[in-house]
């Protein structure tokens, strides 16, 4: 990763008072220095001007630049930049930067004076260049102290900067490394890199697609960490871009090195002395860490040319998003430094106090809102009003979801480190090593939010602290507000219910997604599939209710959403729309009239009987088509459990596949019915088994899109197999136990329409109904009823796959373990 990395990045701006001047301090550096705003005013003499015959003339602390004024500036009076031994990088009015200039070490205030008057055209006296020796420059740690000693300065630790830096690469050694580099900005080579990486993006993203190389590096760990070695070097061949870009507009870049960055480790670049050309030039070093990412791209073409391993087409689509998270101008990447270079102010940041501000009515006029150009200061306040709502709504975002995040970090390094322990002990280094670096991606995250927030919170008690001395009403009240703000923290993260959560795959993400572990009740008015809440549940009186730790078969009924049926296509078969299904029924019905898209339904019940009722379940499965490029898949699973005897079971088993007028395009239906009979209820611990079993059953009807059609029925056919295995382990609901015969599949219970061979009406049903009676011990299943039609150029039981910016209109109801319409096993 990169990191911001040109010039000033902290307190720049108007003039200060000299009694603000008195108190200024620099402030820490993004990349580059960062600057620290100065004045000076023309005083009346002070009796420090007396004292200046016994002192020795004034020198410039060690290490001290002075890097002149900033070309095509934003503000009104164009600030002169001054950078530190420590990396600091001053911003000072002209005034201050002339004094500064004339310092020497053998010029005494007399001379700088006079050397300041010429170069002002104000008349300077002595006595004015000792005030702002001693009350500007002393304090920026810009001079030595009077016994020649150098000063000793504190650089400000903005929560936005980089932290943690390494230099890797002195000034000399920058300049000497990335010199060859500054040949490839020559216009041509520039625009030939620019169209072949276009070129390569649009045949990458557009033409050839990143399945296979998705496949192939997944398939091999040891190309998942080849792929991640280079994006990193890359991150670091992207630095090259900034300073050979500097040394091309006639710059000196100077070290590079890494660092921590908001949450992730970052390379920066200093390259401060770009403030010395124009605009132009260093718009052009801002943007030469992305044009290298595109050199980056364009030579990974080359080789996968030559050799042919599509894995490596993934290190295009890693650059591509590098530069695209680099152009968000939010922080301190490419994207702001671009903007603030636009605008000539070099610290957006320091401008967002004056610029809210400005925007009351009665400070408008303030000199503090007056420094900036119109045209800089509308361009500023756009980004101001832009920017803080989105950092505003970021960081609540990280307090509410805090509980969340940590709780679904928790679960996934879990999984990790089983899997990490199962690499190693079957030996496989690699994939052991993409485990650890995904524990490491899981962990870093919450880390640097973690860290930001104990910044925060440790930089706002420390500033109310130090606002509020000597104000013991003012003290109080932040206390109290402090207090009540630590006490409602505590109350919304408090362990339990579902505060830490892992995020499941169902859920949108949505804001009140995030809000409803802390405010379960008010989160929602109706029940919504994938969302926790309240709700009213009836239960057989005297019955033991049931806990977390001894859960039981209970159902809670989720319905669609009101839009789904009035956003339905409109009906266009020559055929009726099959009836709903009735209370105990279960139908999916996946209809499709949108070209190139892809809509499933899914629809997954489990139904309890009780002694002497009557079983005529229905479950069914319709898919049906008529569009071009498109498919609708439809599967229906049910289980059917008959506790005692039962004199009438009839249970259904429906599926029927259809498409009309479809051009290249799927249609797939699957009814799966399973029905047991039981002598007896189910123990607790079989219902527990139960529960959970069909708790997966429901996470695979959730995330049944990513499933092959051909795994399906195979998937579907495991869980069946499990079920009954769970039924006839128990002796209370089999008595034979494990003695009952293996279950078997109805005749004729499976059929499936040829796919037709031209495009236009086709139409197939498979009804693969089934029914029977069983009693004692023995389970027996009904068969499934699976039907598919299509035109020739997809057959029945290939993948449907959604193309980028198609629409999809999946509807799905998973309901849990329930009894349906009858009451609830004992």
């Amino acid at each position: 990763m990169s990191t911001p990395h040109g010039g000033p990045s902290t307190p720049d701006g108007p003039p200060l008072s000299p009694a603000q001047q008195a108190s200024a301090q620099p402030s820490s550096a993004g990349t580059a220095a960062e600057p620290s705003a100065g004045n000076a005013a023309v005083g009346t003499p002070t009796a420090a001007g007396t004292a200046t015959a016994t002192q020795p003339p004034p020198a410039l602390a060690d290490g001290v630049q002075l890097l002149g004024a900033t070309q095509g500036s934003g503000y009104r009076e164009p600030p002169a930049l001054v950078r530190r031994a420590d990396g600091q990088t001053l911003q000072l009015t002209p005034l201050l930067y002339q004094v500064l200039e004339a310092v020497d070490g053998s010029r005494g205030p007399e001379e700088i004076a006079s050397h300041a008057s010429a170069g002002s055209g104000r008349l300077i006296s002595a006595e004015n260049v000792q005030t702002l020796i001693d009350k500007q420059l002393l304090p920026l740690g810009l001079l030595r102290l009077a016994d020649g000693s150098q000063p000793e300065v504190r650089k400000a630790d903005p929560l936005l900067g980089m932290k943690l830096r390494y230099t890797v690469t002195d000034p000399e050694r920058t300049r000497r490394i990335t010199a060859p580099f500054a040949v490839l900005f020559s216009p041509l080579i520039v625009v030939l890199v620019t169209v072949a990486f276009l070129a390569s993006c649009w045949w990458v993203l557009m033409v050839k697609g990143l399945a296979s190389a998705t496949h192939e590096a997944f398939a091999n760990p040891g190309l998942v960490l080849l792929i991640l070695a280079v994006t990193v070097l890359s991150a670091g061949f992207h630095e090259f871009g900034h300073a050979a870009a500097a040394r091309r507009g006639g710059a000196t870049p100077g070290a590079m090195g890494t660092g921590l960055y908001l949450i992730w480790p970052a390379f920066f670049t200093d390259v401060t002395d770009s403030y010395r050309l124009g605009r132009a030039g260093r718009i052009r070093t801002d943007l030469g860490g992305l044009y290298f990412n595109a050199i980056v791209a364009v030579a990974i073409m080359g080789i996968w040319w030559a050799t042919g391993f599509d894995a490596l087409l993934l290190v295009v689509v890693t650059q591509v998003l590098q530069m695209v998270r680099q152009l968000l101008p939010l922080v301190r990447f490419d994207g702001y430094h671009i903007l603030a270079d636009a605008t000539g102010v070099p610290d957006l940041f320091q401008r967002i106090k004056p610029t809210l501000l400005s925007l009351l009515p009665w400070r408008r006029k303030d000199p503090e809102a007056q420094v900036l150009k119109p045209w800089a200061r509308a361009v500023v306040t756009a980004w101001v009003l832009i920017t803080v709502p989105l950092l505003a709504f970021s960081l609540v975002m990280m307090v509410v979801s805090l509980p969340r995040l940590l709780g679904t970090a928790w679960d996934s390094g879990q999984k990790q480190y089983a899997m990490f322990n199962n690499a190693l002990a079957s030996g496989d280094i690699l994939d052991a090593a993409v485990r650890l670096l995904a524990i490491a991606a899981v962990a870093l995250p919450v880390l640097g939010i973690l860290y930001i927030l104990v910044r925060l919170v440790r930089q706002v008690v420390t500033a109310l602290w130090t606002k509020t001395r000597g104000k013991a009403l003012q003290r109080g009240t932040a206390l109290a507000v402090m207090g009540a703000m630590v006490a409602g923290l505590a109350w919304a993260w408090w362990p339990g219910g579902e505060t830490y959560r892992p995020v499941q795959p169902y859920e949108r993400g949505t804001l009140a997604d995030a809000t409803t572990a802390i405010f379960p009740a008010g989160s929602t008015t109706v029940m919504r599939e994938g969302q926790a809440g309240r709700t009213v549940v009836l239960w057989p009186a005297g019955a033991e209710k049931p806990t977390r730790e001894k859960p039981q078969l209970s159902m809670v009924l989720v319905p669609r959403d009101a839009g789904t049926a009035a956003e339905a296509p409109s009906w266009v078969f020559p055929f009726d729309r099959p009836a709903a299904a009735e209370e105990d029924g279960n139908q999916a019905l996946a209809v499709n009239t949108t070209d190139g898209s892809v809509v499933y339904d899914v629809a997954f019940a489990l139904v309890w009987a009780d002694d002497g009722e009557d079983v005529t379940t229905r479950n069914e499965a319709y898919a049906f088509a008529s569009c071009a490029d498109c498919a609708a898949v439809a599967v229906g699973f049910q289980v059917v459990l008959i506790v005692g005897q039962a004199d009438v079971v009839v249970p259904e088993n429906l599926s029927a596949a259809a498409n009309y007028n479809c051009l290249r395009c799927l249609t797939y239906a699957l009814a799966d019915q399973l029905v047991l009979t039981l002598d007896g209820p189910l123990s607790a611990d079989s219902s527990a088994r139960l529960n959970e079993l069909w708790q997966q059953i429901a996470e695979f009807g959730r995330n049944l899109q990513n499933v092959p059609l051909s795994e399906i029925q195979g998937r579907l056919d495991a869980f069946k197999a499990q079920i009954m295995e769970v039924i006839q382990s128990d002796p209370s609901a089999t008595p034979g136990g494990s003695g009952t015969t293996a279950p078997s599949r109805a005749p004729g219970s499976s059929q499936t329409a040829s796919p037709s061979a031209t495009p236009g009406a086709t139409t197939g049903a498979s009804p693969g109904a089934s029914s029977g009676a069983t009693s004692g011990a023995t389970p027996r299943p009904t068969g499934s009823a699976p039907a598919a039609t299509s035109t020739a150029t997809a057959p029945a039981g290939s993948q449907p796959t959604q193309s980028a910016g198609t629409a999809t209109a999946p509807a799905t109801v998973t309901p849990s373990p329930t009894p349906t319409g009858t009451a609830p096993a004992p």
